[in-house]
């Protein structure tokens, strides 16, 4: 075929790829299309890589290891289809990390591949300053901190990594940034022959950007995790667009444009949510854990099942506040079970959904999805909020520290200023946990103490099948 006429196709189809992108982007801003969205998305992309192995060549030459490419997507799509049907709900933010972190060490690999075959022509005309080098520095950097944060993210998610706080982590964190950043001056500032002289500080590059990912994320903790998780999936996005410069693919870049300017807007909103700063996010000086000077006082109040289950069915309106424990739970289809038989008292049921709810943005409309509960009845916290003052019963599932008064009355907690679900104007409220245990953050939760709070303790899956059963014995 020939050359023009190939070309010609592989352009088209990138083109028509990166739409199917931005549609599959577009569907996913709502939950009853982002299923079909996430396909067209997936099909546009293997579109292009079709296209790439069939109809790309370089110097006129088609690609070759054409076997051991297939293999790779072959054992690549057999490893990432068994993990995606396999993962419980509650793993699914440790997914989401390492997938991410995956492609950002994809593209990491891209850079330090390309760099040492940098054109000496390039060189010649140019020097190391130029737009190609430029691109391969910078997937490097990006790339590298996106795969090694995603990972620690992933261990601090599983659990089996915990936070490391220093006091002086903020400047050691910006003194390896502004080395990361003195590299990538320092080779495009080189005069030399070939690119191949610098390839070792390709490697140094490297391992100091794996340095900075770890110590970026490891400080992190508390109910922060999921503004990281946004951000690190940014970079990705953002380092995969370089490879898209690097190789002038219109679907690389336009996938890596959308990743990474969806992951950023995304992360503002996290960041908005949690009363934080973008740039204490990139030094990685927030988080969790600290200290509140406000003490634990009052009388807990327990409340039994059948008390619970005469309050929630005489009620006019019931909100439900789901959390990260009624996903460890496994308990979203026996909470959809309980507002379906509420309603067909007669009862109103809506859920507050807070932000950053659960360890990944839209944790609980993933959760609460999977379980079938209408769209519509899923309430972002800042719309419900004015509402709580008129809900006769508000039922917090497995969920601390969104519902925490402290955000609001205690400068000294480390969730001072963090929007929250305003549970206490509710006009009764109930607290389903396991124990008095404190939540992501660590802090003392206030709530449980409020006069108008009743605790009822125990899993929240057996917990909310014993009241179902309770309900339907009125």
């Amino acid at each position: 075929m020939n050359q023009t006429i190939t070309t010609g196709i592989l352009e088209v189809t990138y083109v028509v790829a990166s739409v199917m992108f931005i549609l599959g982007l577009k569907m996913l801003s709502h939950p009853e299309t982002a299923r079909r969205g996430n396909t067209i998305a997936a099909f546009g992309m293997g579109f292009a890589i079709i296209a790439t192995i069939l109809f790309h060549k370089k110097d006129g030459q088609p690609i070759g290891n054409i076997p051991w490419i297939l293999a790779a997507i072959t054992i690549g799509t057999a490893i990432g289809w068994v993990i995606a049907k396999r993962v419980k709900m509650t793993a699914m933010p440790q997914l989401v990390s390492f997938f991410n972190g995956m492609g950002g060490a994809a593209a990491a690999l891209i850079s330090m591949m390309e760099f040492p075959h940098v054109s000496p022509e390039l060189i010649a005309k140019s020097g190391m300053a130029n737009g190609h080098v430029l691109a391969i520095l910078l997937g490097l950097m990006i790339g590298t901190i996106s795969w090694a944060g995603s990972m620690i993210a992933f261990g601090k998610l599983d659990g089996w990594i915990g936070d490391m706080r220093i006091k002086a982590m903020k400047y050691v964190n910006l003194t390896i940034l502004a080395v990361l950043i003195g590299f990538i001056v320092y080779i495009m500032t080189r005069h030399v022959a070939a690119s191949a002289e610098l390839t070792p500080l390709i490697y140094v590059m490297f391992v100091i950007a794996v340095i900075y990912g770890v110590l970026f994320v490891m400080p992190i903790g508390g109910a922060d995790m999921p503004v990281v998780i946004s951000l690190l999936n940014s970079f990705t996005g953002v380092a995969a667009a370089m490879g898209g410069f690097l190789y002038s693919n219109q679907a690389m870049l336009t996938g890596g444009i959308l990743v990474g300017s969806a992951g950023t807007i995304l992360t503002i909103l996290m960041c908005k949510a949690m009363n934080r700063s973008l740039l204490n996010v990139i030094v990685g000086v927030f988080g969790g854990g600290g200290q509140s000077n406000m003490e634990a006082g009052g009388v807990i109040k327990e409340i039994s099942l059948s008390d619970a289950a005469v309050l929630l069915s005489y009620s006019k309106k019931v909100v439900i506040v789901p959390g990260y424990g009624l996903a460890v739970a496994q308990a979203q289809h026996t909470c959809h079970e309980l507002d379906k038989l509420l309603e067909e008292k007669g009862v109103e049921v809506k859920y507050a959904i807070h932000p950053v709810a659960g360890r990944m943005p839209g944790h609980m409309n993933v959760l609460l999805a999977e379980a079938d509960v209408p769209y519509d009845k899923l309430i972002e916290s800042d719309e419900i909020n004015p509402d709580l003052p008129n809900t006769d019963v508000l039922v917090v599932i497995g969920a601390n520290d969104v519902v925490n008064p402290a955000a609001e009355d205690d400068p000294s907690s480390p969730i001072y200023g963090m929007p929250i679900i305003k549970a206490r104007d509710a006009k009764n409220i109930i607290v389903m946990k396991r124990g008095m245990g404190k939540g992501y953050a660590a802090i003392e939760n206030m709530l449980f103490f409020n006069d108008k709070t009743r605790m009822l303790f125990g899993d929240a899956k057996s917990t909310l099948q014993n009241l179902v059963n309770e309900i339907k014995n009125l």
